[in-house]
């Protein structure tokens, strides 16, 4: 693979493809809306990944929210200021459309995040669509938050949860917390792009091709479910797995065999988009 070069102004890094298919990925790492940066192995391992087997991966470096003590204490960074909505929402646009109109690929482009970068790629597409486009040919959703106000999780979630201690750290209240800080307010009444959970069926009616990939003990798997279930009664192209065995977070430890099954996932179906054929 080149070497990874900083674009668009240092909006986003771009990881050129090995041996191109033609398609490009417009990824944008997790970290609660306040945390992680474009060394984190959910960016840039995820990036040289996707690279190695032939996608163009643009990581964008958004800027993050606030830092407060709670969010410090949950991802062991610092406390710190920080941006509110939409901001991030808006550099996540910006590179999308940068993507599109730059020419380093002949096929087409897919969005896709990582937790909270997830909801970002949600909310996104669904403001690229009310602004007419462009629109992502797939939209790829790691282990999503896309609810503020998180349902109680079925029995068997919260039986994974009671029993591994490390996994049980998105109950609702952080959750809440986490979108307040992001908002920079309260969750009620804040615009669907972010809290793209809470989207009806004619809100979907247009959304593109989504694969989202849970973690199996993870408590915001709820909101991706929920999301995933709103997209299939809107009628639209959706896949959902679920990864054996994993606990939130998975492609941030590429040690995890995990990872590198997700990644082949994703890939496989971005071959579909390719404009490269074997010949």
């Amino acid at each position: 693979m080149s070497e990874p070069y900083a674009a668009a102004d240092g909006l986003v890094r771009v990881y050129p493809a090995d041996q191109p298919s033609g398609v490009g990925l417009v990824w944008v790492h997790g970290g609660g809306f306040a945390g992680g940066d474009l060394d984190m192995p959910e960016a840039d391992w995820v990036s040289r990944a996707f690279a190695a087997r032939g996608v163009t991966v643009l990581s964008v470096d958004y800027s993050l929210a606030p830092t407060p003590q709670m969010m410090a204490d949950l991802f062991d960074v610092p406390v710190k200021e920080g941006v509110h909505y939409p901001v991030a929402s808006d550099e996540v646009i910006a590179a999308f459309r940068w993507a599109v109109a730059a020419d380093l690929v002949t096929g087409a482009w897919a969005l896709g995040g990582a937790s909270a970068g997830a909801n970002l790629a949600t909310g996104a597409t669904l403001r690229l669509l009310e602004d007419g486009g462009p629109v992502p040919a797939l939209v790829f959703l790691a282990y999503p938050t896309l609810l503020a106000v998180q349902p109680e999780p079925d029995a068997a979630l919260r039986a994974a949860l009671d029993a591994d201690a490390q996994a049980d750290t998105f109950g609702a209240e952080v959750v809440r917390g986490m979108y307040e800080n992001y908002l920079g307010g309260p969750v009620d009444g804040a615009p669907l792009p972010a809290i793209p959970g809470l989207a009806s069926a004619d809100d979907l009616a247009a959304f593109p091709p989504t694969l989202m990939i849970n973690d199996e003990a993870d408590e915001l798997r709820v909101s991706g479910e929920v999301f995933a279930a709103t997209l299939a009664a809107a009628g639209r192209d959706i896949v959902v797995v679920t990864e054996p065995g994993t606990r939130h977070g998975h492609l941030n430890r590429p040690e995890e065999a995990a990872a590198t099954a997700s990644i082949d996932r994703v890939v496989a179906r971005l071959a579909a988009l390719s404009p490269v054929r074997p010949s």
